[in-house]
């Protein structure tokens, strides 16, 4: 049970670099700094996109229009911060 918990956490682990690095890119694309015009960025781009849609989805039929700012991320970053807690304040479940 314990690799359970380990495995577990790693997923979380992962999806946590993913909207962290999904974020970085956002600005870097909109400050400019990353051209979607080159074949890397805009695989990467749309990969990130493809992973992570199902999570920000549902949070932004939920989350009121906020002019241009998405929260989905810091609802997602949020979320996953609120899972570590609970696993983490139960791991003797895992045992």
């Amino acid at each position: 049970m314990q690799s359970l918990f380990q495995i577990l956490m790693l997923i979380l682990d992962v999806v946590w670099f993913f909207v962290i690095a999904h974020v970085i890119m956002s600005w870097l694309i909109n400050f400019q700094v990353l051209n979607m015009r080159q074949q890397i960025v805009a695989q990467i781009w749309y990969g990130l996109n493809r992973v992570l849609e199902p999570l920000y989805g549902p949070i932004r039929r939920v989350l009121p229009p906020m002019g241009g700012l998405d929260l989905g991320p810091l609802v997602v970053l949020l979320a996953i911060v609120v899972i570590r807690i609970v696993l983490q304040n139960n791991i003797a479940l895992f045992y």
